[in-house]
């Protein structure tokens, strides 16, 4: 099973797009399945379903910071190099999906609100969109981490 098949299969049982993205690449980076799960648990829906930033780019952003963040004895290179990774995958999502705002990739509907939460579950925008962005996100991840210098 590859990254994106193991992130859709996090996400099609009940974990969350942040949840799922992370995960697919924890045991390798250093986390445990459990771990990466908890850490990962309340960026989902843009941040605790504030509909901020996509909860699949937030996984994304967890796993850069694994593999390339500055740690405590690293020097401060680290973290400019973090950021740089960081803004190459907002960029690549960006240009994939229009944004890497939760609420408008979900047309722009308030999952807080009753009504509309109904609206994107009639429309099937949990299934139709979030698993092409859990895919889209796992996928940019590992052109940065796997082909970078």
């Amino acid at each position: 099973m590859d990254r994106s098949e193991k992130a859709l299969s996090y996400f099609d049982n009940k974990f969350n797009c942040s949840q799922s993205v992370l995960t697919a690449f924890a045991g390798e980076l250093g986390l445990t399945e459990d771990e990466s799960l908890r850490v990962a648990s309340a960026f989902g829906g843009g941040i605790g379903r504030q509909q901020l930033t996509c909860g699949a780019v937030s996984g994304a952003v967890m796993a850069l910071g694994l593999k390339f963040g500055k740690g405590k004895n690293d020097e401060d290179e680290k973290k400019q190099l973090t950021y740089e990774k960081t803004v190459e995958l907002f960029d690549a999502f960006t240009t994939l999906n229009g944004s890497t705002n939760c609420r408008k990739l979900l047309n722009d509907l308030d999952m807080r609100n009753e009504n509309e939460l109904s609206l994107i579950k009639e429309q099937n925008l949990f299934h139709t969109n979030c698993r092409k962005y859990v895919v889209d996100a796992v996928k940019i991840t590992e052109q940065i981490i796997y082909n970078s210098k």
